[in-house]
């Protein structure tokens, strides 16, 4: 007996002639495909009272079916339904890989709580199908951090639906300093905080750390570091982090104090059309504060820059270039398009 979407709405005979084709069927398959059909099924009815009652009643029968095709065409089909109720899920997860695998890696049914514990003591296979969930809150991935394997960190790392404090990132950088795999992970999220790239710029490969300086903001004395060889790396271009950092006061305060604030690294920066960057840098370098060295720049008539760039005492054979320079950086943002370096 094969049961149709219509059987949901079928008189309490019918419903249990199908339970009876489930407990009894012929062979292992045809009761999984049975199984299977029952539980499409009540994903397509689940919301209506009826298809409630209808998954209550037959669920747990085919969890407890001895038959490990049966319990695995439950855990496949319903992984990611809110069908399957709490304590199933936890009957399941508990089940051969086969059948706990599916329900672990996305049903909404377990809690946060629920998951952490798995992390705690459900073993490798376990913690990295967890760390892979569409989503992976902060207390699951704090559980994963303290306790999961290097596959399962990597995994988690990786996963940038993944929540994971700051303090979990220092402590997976500190935990797997010599993995070079869980450190390229962290290295790859999307953000970082500074306190992570930190650390990280002293363990990754040059590959990683050219994906670190071209996409994640460095503290400035670090850029500094390495830019001069500090960690016997390969030197970075300190104006792409120009445009990256969060805080150029104190990044131009920094270089200034290394005395990297050259007047060709500034032409640099502003032909990369890091303009905040430069506002800051000649700000510094004439000691004023920034908001009056923006208006020279911008308002102050043409004679503006020009008296702010004396100020900075850089050479006038170069002023002519800073003013091309700022003068089409201003056309490019009136036109209210992208200012993309190709075209400053």
């Amino acid at each position: 007996m094969v049961w149709r979407p219509a059987d949901c709405r079928s008189p309490q005979g019918s419903r249990e002639a199908v339970i009876r084709t489930i407990l009894k069927g012929g062979t292992p398959e045809e009761r999984a495909e049975a199984a299977e059909q029952v539980c499409l099924t009540i994903e397509r009815t689940y919301l209506t009272e009826e298809g409630r009652k209808v998954a209550e009643e037959i669920l747990p029968i085919l969890a407890d079916d001895a038959c490990e095709l049966v319990r695995r065409a439950l855990a496949v089909t319903l992984k990611a339904s809110p069908a399957i109720p709490r304590k199933l899920a936890l009957k399941l997860v508990k089940d051969v890989d086969s059948v706990a695998l599916p329900i672990l890696s996305a049903s909404p049914a377990f809690t946060e709580a629920d998951l952490a514990e798995i992390a705690r003591i459900g073993g490798p296979i376990r913690q990295v199908v967890i760390a892979k969930r569409p989503n992976v809150t902060s207390t699951v991935s704090e559980a994963l951090v303290d306790h999961g394997v290097e596959r399962a960190i990597e995994a988690v790392c990786s996963n940038d639906n993944a929540e994971i404090p700051e303090r979990c990132l220092v402590r997976v950088v500190e935990r797997f300093s010599r993995s070079q795999a869980v450190l390229s992970a962290v290295a790859y999220r999307k953000t970082l905080p500074l306190s992570v790239t930190e650390k990280l710029v002293r363990l990754v490969s040059d590959a990683v750390l050219d994906h670190l300086v071209s996409q994640h903001e460095i503290p400035p004395e670090v850029a500094v570091g390495i830019a001069v060889g500090a960690y016997e790396r390969a030197t970075i271009d300190l104006v792409d982090q120009a445009g990256l950092t969060g805080d150029p006061a104190r990044f131009v305060k920094h270089l200034n104090a290394h005395e990297r604030l050259t007047p060709s690294f500034l032409l640099r920066a502003l032909a990369n059309g890091h303009m905040v960057f430069l506002e800051h840098s000649l700000a510094e370098l004439a000691r004023v504060p920034h908001r009056r060295a923006r208006l020279m720049v911008h308002d102050a008539g043409p004679l503006g820059l020009r008296a702010l760039y004396e100020k900075a005492d850089l050479p006038m054979r170069l002023y002519p270039a800073f003013r091309a320079g700022v003068d089409a950086w201003r056309a490019l943002e009136g036109e209210g398009g992208v200012l993309d370096r190709v075209r400053l």
